[in-house]
């Protein structure tokens, strides 16, 4: 049975936090802050991570998904809701999936964001946090049955 010292314990992520992580929500928080509605910024954080993280590992795959030009489908000059990398768009729920999920929710909600929320409102960087906001966060050690 829990102690109650561990119902106040900070919620450790599941697995190792990684700059792809740190950048998808800094991404996210500011195409939120740009008047973008939750799912279409969670889904551009996670495309705009994925297609940094292919340049920077000579990934030639070419994304898609930029604001439609006069003479094709769509509204000229509107970006679509979701952006696609290959063949599979980036949503929402590819976000929850690829960031979420791995990192765990309590971990996500409780320290993840607000920290990265803490960061922004002070003006620093993407840059200038991916490594030191990050140290600190060690996974959870799984527990032995």
């Amino acid at each position: 049975m829990p102690s109650p010292d561990d119902q106040h314990a900070v919620p450790s992520p599941l697995s190792a936090i990684r700059r792809f992580d740190v950048f998808a929500e800094y991404s996210r928080q500011e195409h939120l802050a740009k008047g973008h509605a939750e799912d279409e910024a969670k889904g551009y954080g996670v495309w705009l991570a994925k297609v940094v993280a292919a340049r920077r590992f000579g990934n030639s795959s070419a994304p898609s998904g930029r604001a439609t030009r006069p003479g094709r489908t769509g509204e000229p000059g509107a970006a679509p809701k979701f952006r696609s990398l290959g063949d599979e768009l980036q949503t929402d729920a590819t976000f929850d999936h690829d960031i979420i999920d791995r990192m765990g929710a309590a971990f996500y909600e409780d320290v993840f964001v607000p920290a990265i929320r803490a960061a922004r409102a002070q003006g620093k960087s993407y840059e200038s946090i991916r490594d030191e906001i990050r140290k600190a966060w060690k996974p959870a050690k799984p527990t032995s049955r």
